[in-house]
């Protein structure tokens, strides 16, 4: 039976003793894991998703942790040989389970679990279903893996100080998911995107594609030094991924919207819409046809 929701468990020694996850500095105290680009299998660990860490003058700040247990103690292996400083926030971007089932792993450090102010109900009412999913992809590299729900939420915006570091939290209208977050820090200039911004890979649309339009418009004015993707590269060219990202997106609304007016079904738009994207987008045939039902199911209501 899968652990309760939040529930602790005891972590198997080869875990606490893990080998350190590979990451890389992309500025002073900014550290970055670039993930698989792949969907979640035995072969890669369900390791997927780019994971990080900031470290200030007083502590450390982790942003996303994995899609394991395992991960996140690799992750936390990969700290502990940067820097003894406490581990003082664990930062969710959003719910998906790539991202947040590493979580477990820094239990022990008793930082603050920080996401959105509508991730916990996200990850309550999803969590069979996560667990159902990881144990079927992963088998036995799944044990351990829990959700460790948040316990300092974020409406709007929040700073995070981890002396002379400041980290600004902000969440934003309903996009990938519902519970969207994206961290800025400050030292560096760098905007931690999460799912907000897939460089490469096919944008996944679990919450609603205008919302997700009107972020993307929102970064840009924003104007960050650089921006971390939530799957992709980490050093591509931010605003060149955003722009491809817009544009597929436009083009599923438009296209969608067309297929509405002219009274086709919502599998004949399925079948039909955006085929020729397919050569420029990783995951392509795993993900397109699911964007165009959520597109269509958001879209048909409009007046």
């Amino acid at each position: 039976m899968a652990a309760g929701f939040g529930t602790a468990v005891a972590q198997p020694a080869a875990q606490k003793a893990a080998q350190p996850l590979s990451v890389v500095q992309l500025e002073p105290g900014l550290y970055f894991h670039r993930g698989q680009d792949n969907v979640a299998t035995r072969e890669n660990g369900g390791d997927i998703a780019n994971v990080g860490f900031i470290v200030g003058s007083r502590c450390v700040a982790v942003i996303d942790t994995g899609g394991t247990a395992t991960e996140g103690h690799a992750l936390r292996a990969a700290i502990r040989a940067v820097t003894p400083l406490h581990v003082c926030y664990v930062i969710n971007t959003h719910m998906h389970p790539d991202h947040i089932f590493g979580n477990v792993a820094f239990a022990a450090d008793h930082p603050q679990f920080v996401g959105s102010a509508t991730l916990a109900e996200a990850e309550a009412s999803h969590e069979e279903s996560y667990m159902r999913a990881l144990k079927r992809e992963l088998g036995d590299l799944a044990d351990g893996s829990v959700i460790v729900p948040p316990t300092l939420p974020v409406t709007g915006s929040l700073k995070l100080d981890l002396g002379k570091r400041v980290l600004r939290l902000q969440t934003w209208k309903t996009a990938h998911t519902n519970n969207d977050l994206t961290v800025y820090d400050e030292a560096s200039g760098t905007l931690i995107a999460g799912d907000l911004l897939f460089a490469g890979c096919i944008p996944v649309i679990d919450g609603a594609v205008l919302g997700w339009l009107d972020d993307i418009a929102a970064i840009r004015a924003m104007n960050p030094r650089r921006v971390e993707p939530g799957h992709g590269p980490l050093d591509a060219p931010w605003r060149e991924a955003l722009a491809a990202q817009e544009a597929y997106l436009s083009h599923l609304v438009r296209d969608v919207r067309a297929a509405i007016k002219q009274g086709k079904t919502m599998q004949q738009a399925v079948d039909t819409i955006g085929q020729d994207e397919r050569g420029k987008w990783r995951l392509f045939d795993i993900y397109h046809r699911r964007n165009v039902t959520a597109a269509y199911a958001e879209l048909e209501w409009e007046q």
